[in-house]
């Protein structure tokens, strides 16, 4: 019965620390892309497109890292 609680709490504390790199990684992805328009006007559509595409791939890693912890909290 331990190693089933054990397996749930790694599975949360998994799923938290993919969600914090996600944040943080978006953060600093639209950080750079408010900086890089305020430094070029004109380039702000094409530095928007970037930035949302990058912002999805990271989504889709964090989404894909949640799938996996929860997969092995109910394995066990």
């Amino acid at each position: 019965m331990e190693a089933i609680g054990l397996a749930y709490l790694a599975a949360g504390i998994g799923a938290g620390f993919v969600t914090f790199g996600a944040g943080i990684g978006i953060g600093k992805i639209a950080s750079a892309a408010m900086e890089g328009s305020a430094r070029q006007p004109e380039a702000a559509g094409d530095i928007r497109v970037s930035m949302l595409i990058a912002a999805a791939l990271i989504e889709g890693v964090a989404l894909f890292g949640e799938v996996i912890c929860i997969i092995l909290a109910v394995k066990t």
